[in-house]
């Protein structure tokens, strides 16, 4: 009976959303559409960033590796939830689910920890401008991107490691779209409180030092903007902030909501929407709400597209804003 009841489970069902089946070729669409404009979204910008040589400072460089996170960890979800909006069977092996989940939790916990580097950037541009160029040096910016795929790494690993050391008990249906720490605490037939204690400590850990960094950031950067006489200067000097501020409160409010609160609290069908919110539709509202607010990236697109007429406005908006 002992044995029946620890069946390895060799595959997981994932139900997905619970839509009649005439919308599921709707859904797909709408799915591909989101997804198609995330990778051409954050393709561009990383192309973009890293052809301009005039783009080649530190907030940049951030904003280039914040593209390749959201490109990535949106390529962990989406091709399989596409595809199984055409499957009947909507299957995943364990070492798949394992895998996806892994790489989902690796590449969404260093982009915390990014956000948080990028406040701290705009932090030694606006309240430091002459020692700028020493505080965030290039070594300093690898060093820093650097340790947020460390801090992402273990938490991966230790996040990994704790769900799939659960048992699975013959229930292999996930009442999820991918595979996360929730829905697989749920099926599993053995005590889950370690697993949700420590899932609420590493979240809340991660969400409450990173959320530390960027509230200090912008609570210097406040001050330092507000001595600013010039309307016009504090308008200017603050407004780099605003693309940061709204991606900071998209990605923290959904992150916040999902996984630092006890799993019992929580619902399938609510976790599914918030989850859609994170894994499709930040890392396709990021590339737009830079590149929209930005001038500086709009002018290198233009350069891009239209040639060098537009070289002497960039070189201008570049150097008097120090990487602004």
């Amino acid at each position: 009976e002992q044995n029946r009841n620890y069946s390895e489970v060799t595959e997981f069902i994932l139900l997905g959303f619970r839509i009649p089946p005439e919308l599921q070729i709707l859904l797909f669409l709408v799915f591909l559409l989101i997804y198609m404009v995330t990778v051409v979204g954050n393709i561009s910008m990383i192309i973009v960033i890293k052809s301009d040589s005039r783009l080649q400072i530190p907030m940049y460089f951030f904003l280039r590796n914040l593209s390749y996170l959201d490109l990535c960890y949106s390529t962990v979800i989406a091709p399989k939830t596409l595809a199984n909006f055409l499957s009947n069977e909507k299957k995943i092996s364990y070492s798949g689910c394992a895998a996806q989940f892994f790489f989902f939790a690796l590449f969404v916990t260093t982009e915390g920890f990014l956000l948080a580097v990028m406040a701290f950037d705009r932090f030694s541009a606006i309240c430091y401008p002459l020692l700028y160029p020493a505080h965030m040096s290039q070594k300093v910016c690898v060093h820093l991107v650097t340790g947020s795929y460390i801090c992402g790494s273990i938490n991966s690993i230790v996040q990994t490691g704790f769900t799939f050391s659960l048992h699975f008990c013959g229930e292999n249906r996930l009442d999820h779209f991918f595979c996360d720490v929730p829905a697989l605490i749920k099926i599993s037939c053995v005590d889950t409180f370690v697993n949700e204690v420590v899932l609420f400590i590493l979240s809340a850990l991660i969400i409450v030092t990173t959320t530390a960094v960027i509230l200090v950031s912008y609570a210097y950067i406040l001050s330092t903007v507000l001595k600013i006489p010039s309307t016009h200067g504090r308008r200017k000097t603050f407004s780099t902030c605003g693309s940061h501020i709204a991606v900071v409160s998209l990605f923290y409010g959904t992150v916040f909501f999902m996984y630092a609160q006890p799993t019992a609290i929580s619902s399938p069908e609510q976790n599914k929407i918030v989850a859609v919110l994170y894994t499709l539709i930040i890392p396709m509202l990021n590339p737009l709400i830079y590149s929209l607010r930005n001038r500086d990236v709009k002018d290198a697109v233009k350069s891009i597209l239209y040639g060098n007429k537009y070289f002497t406005i960039l070189q201008n908006n570049v150097s008097n804003n120090i990487g602004l």
